[in-house]
């Protein structure tokens, strides 16, 4: 039942989501999404609702995964249209994330899960700031703070689904870039959107985890 309530409170997001997408990625507050994205959106959205109690059960922690689910469709949609990661959709990501990760410590006990959480984000954050800074047509500034949030969440989880997930991202965006190039759509130079990748990567390490441990 959780699972099916996830998926319909995605679904019944789903416009409102969509709005948000091309709202954020036109920088115009009246710009309006088409049916089509509506709907396309409403299904992902759905899914990525339905994942959060499916992987941890009913417990504060489902409120990170769940609000993440619903940033992720946004971050991903505006990424694709214009390469942006807004800072209006991570940053309240984050700061639900550690709240709910906060408050499932309280209600569990589990407090190695939030260390793990927060030293986590700090090196994933650490890191791809550093590879910013080596390498700055590597990774956008935007890339960089998703990789951060990821960091939390997936840390939650587990190092080794963090590693699983990042990797995983990596590697789905350098694929893409490649059927890019091979369909003549890009090029060596061509700026890919990689928060799709990313977000890709987080979600197939979750899935490979499996539902995790509950309280």
């Amino acid at each position: 039942m959780l699972i099916l309530g996830g998926a319909l409170v995605g679904l019944l997001l789903g416009p409102c989501l969509a709005a948000a997408t091309v709202r954020l990625a036109e920088r115009d507050p009246a710009a309006r999404p088409t049916r089509r994205r509506v709907l396309l959106t409403a299904a992902v959205a759905a899914g990525a609702l339905a994942a959060a109690p499916a992987l941890t059960g009913l417990r504060p922690a489902t409120v990170a995964l769940a609000w993440f689910g619903g940033a992720a469709v946004v971050l991903a949609g505006v990424d694709l249209i214009c390469h942006r990661l807004p800072d209006r959709v991570t940053f309240p990501a984050a700061a639900v994330g550690a709240g709910a990760l906060l408050a499932d410590a309280l209600v569990t006990g589990e407090w190695a899960a939030a260390g793990r959480a927060a030293a986590a984000a700090a090196a994933v954050l650490a890191l791809a700031t550093g590879a910013r800074l080596v390498a700055p047509g590597g990774l956008g500034r935007g890339d960089v703070k998703l990789l951060g949030l990821l960091g939390l969440l997936l840390g939650w989880a587990g190092w080794g689904v963090l590693v699983v997930g990042v990797l995983a991202g990596f590697v789905a965006g350098a694929l893409g870039s490649l059927v890019l190039m091979a369909a003549g759509r890009a090029g060596w130079r061509t700026a890919v959107a990689f928060g799709p990748a990313l977000l890709l990567g987080a979600y197939t390490a979750l899935a490979l985890a499996g539902p995790l441990p509950t309280a």
